[in-house]
Formats: structure tokens, C-alpha cells, sequence
């Protein structure tokens, strides 16, 4: 279970403070995924890093009772100046797992071929995106975290091989997917909300969310 309490975050931007939420209290049960729908620019993305655990609420308390994955797409737990390799082999250690298993993985998913041993600083965008996404499959997690959907490489070969391993995973895991797009959540969610002005407003479906946010922004 993935939950928040009375949870407060907002940011000084130089001429006022912007609240990304509110005394915010809600639950995401394993088993239930989450769908947000949220205008850009109105702190999804802050949202999934505090569930995450890489931002911390400015009031309130988030408990984190299962395994939940870093955002697809986030690089930060990556060294630039350490090779592929080294990240993996220290990326599994912190999870408690073979780090000879989980670079075996990541190498097959990768296809970074020598590039695997050289450092992560000297990679293009698009050979980090695959090892980030190796790692998120190497990972298994209770519950992941999806910030816009899914991520994607100009790697067909990749995004074939990796998108079919993670649709297999996520049919028996709980996903949380913010997005300004319906459309996004469709694929993933039943339970949806809608995050307006630091406010967030729960539903059971996803009809009833996107009456609201299609009332709310053509207003």
C-alpha cells in the first residue's frame, strides 16, 4: 500500500508560491492502479517523485508499505562517471539482489554491446533511456510508477523486446500513470483522479474523472 496523509508541497517561484497539494490524503491499494489526470504544469511529475520517495512533502506523511519503482524515465540513481556495468552490479546490491543476474539481464535487454563497459556519462540519450529501462525491469517492484505514459527509444528492436516484457509484468502489478491525457490513463487504470489548484479530487472511475477534468479545462 502506497499512502498519503495530509500531504502539503509547494514551490517558491519568485513571484508567488505554487501549491502542488493540499492537505492531500488518499490510498493506493495493491491490486487497485491509479490513474491522475492533471493540466501541464501543475505538478505531476512532483507528485510521482514524492511517491517515489525523491522529493519529501512539505507537511504530511507518506508510508510506502510495499516495493515501489523509481519513474519510468528517471535517471538518477546512475552514475555518469561509472560504467553500465559498475551502476547495475551497485543498483542490484541496494535491492538485495544478484548483481550477476541483474547485469545478465540488463545486458540482454541493453544490446549495448562494448558500449555496456564504458561510462554512462560518454552515452547518447537514447542508449541511457535503454539502460534505464533495462533496470527497471531487472527491478520487480509492487507497484510502478509511470510519468506520461510509456517511455520509448528510437530502438525499434528494444522497444518491442523491452514493451513486451513490461506489459507481461504489469498484468499483475499496480500501476499509478499521471498524465493531462485520458487517453494515457485508458490503458492502465479504472480508479481515477483529478488534480486541480492542489486539490485532489478521487473517483471510482475513469468516467467520472475525465467529466470533471473535460469540465474543468474547457471552462
Amino acid at each position: 500500500m502506497l499512502e498519503f496523509e495530509n500531504v502539503s508541497k509547494s514551490f517558491w517561484t519568485g513571484a508567488q508560491r505554487k501549491v502542488i497539494l493540499d492537505r492531500a490524503s488518499f490510498r493506493v491499494e495493491l491490486g487497485n492502479s491509479l490513474g491522475i489526470l492533471a493540466p501541464n504544469g501543475t505538478g505531476k511529475t512532483t507528485i510521482v517523485n514524492m511517491m517515489a520517495g525523491l522529493e519529501k512533502p512539505d507537511e504530511g506523511a507518506i508510508r510506502r508499505n510495499c516495493r515501489i519503482s523509481f519513474p519510468l524515465g528517471f535517471m538518477g540513481g546512475v552514475v555518469n562517471r561509472h560504467t553500465a556495468r559498475e551502476n547495475v552490479r551497485y543498483i542490484a546490491r541496494l535491492y538485495g539482489l544478484d548483481p550477476d543476474y541483474i547485469e545478465a539481464f540488463c545486458r540482454w535487454i541493453c544490446n549495448l554491446e562494448e558500449y555496456f563497459d564504458m561510462p554512462v556519462g560518454t552515452f547518447s540519450q537514447g542508449m541511457r533511456a535503454r539502460l534505464n529501462f533495462s533496470l527497471l525491469l531487472a527491478l520487480d517492484f509492487d507497484i510502478y510508477l509511470i510519468d506520461e505514459g510509456m517511455p520509448s527509444t528510437t530502438d525499434v528492436a528494444f522497444n518491442k523486446r523491452a514493451g513486451q516484457i513490461l506489459r507481461e509484468r504489469l498484468k499483475d502489478r499496480t500501476i499509478v500513470v499521471v498524465s493531462h491525457k485520458a487517453q494515457t490513463l485508458e490503458k492502465f487504470c479504472r480508479t481515477a483522479a483529478v488534480l486541480r489548484d492542489g486539490r485532489l479530487h478521487m473517483f471510482d472511475t475513469l468516467e467520472e474523472a475525465k467529466a470533471l477534468y473535460d469540465y474543468q479545462t474547457q471552462g
